[in-house]
């Protein structure tokens, strides 16, 4: 019978890591938080989710909030207006450009159309921004077109 026995294991006992268990119970929520855009890859639309904690809000502060798409070559193409969230009914349909939100869950939407209606996402690699009060956080999405069938 042939053990495998990782040989530095002992080693981390010696250095004191901890559990995973243990360095969750150390992870403070985010205070902004952009998450991953639906679907993704897309096409045409897509829905970028993001939130704002509490935190954030202290005081009765209402952060600057915009949120733009950039191409590969970090051009801006479009800005997503907002569908929906905490205290955003008056706001929906607006593009998310420097407006002021209240704290909680937010959804912005893209039609894949570029800025003034110039044409639509061609298939690649887009950039989304999200900037509240200065501060900035970015993740990557994918448009790629409907791979039809041929018969």
């Amino acid at each position: 019978m042939v053990r495998l026995v990782w040989p530095g294991w002992w080693l981390g006992l010696l250095m004191g890591v901890g559990t995973p268990v243990a360095a969750q119970a150390n992870v403070t929520p985010p205070r902004i938080e952009l998450r991953e855009n639906y679907p993704n890859p897309f096409f045409p639309t897509t829905t970028i989710p993001f939130a704002i904690s509490q935190e954030v809000c202290s005081g009765g502060h209402q952060p600057v909030v915009s949120l733009r798409i950039y191409n590969v070559l970090v051009q801006v193409v479009a800005i997503p207006v907002l569908t929906g969230g905490s205290g955003s009914r008056t706001l929906a349909g607006e593009p998310l450009d420097s407006l002021r939100l209240r704290c909680g869950e937010y959804a912005a939407y893209w039609d894949g159309k570029y800025l003034r209606g110039t044409g639509e996402a061609t298939p690649g690699v887009y950039y989304y921004q999200l900037t509240v009060d200065g501060e900035r956080f970015t993740r990557k999405m994918i448009a790629q077109k409907k791979v039809t069938s041929q018969q």
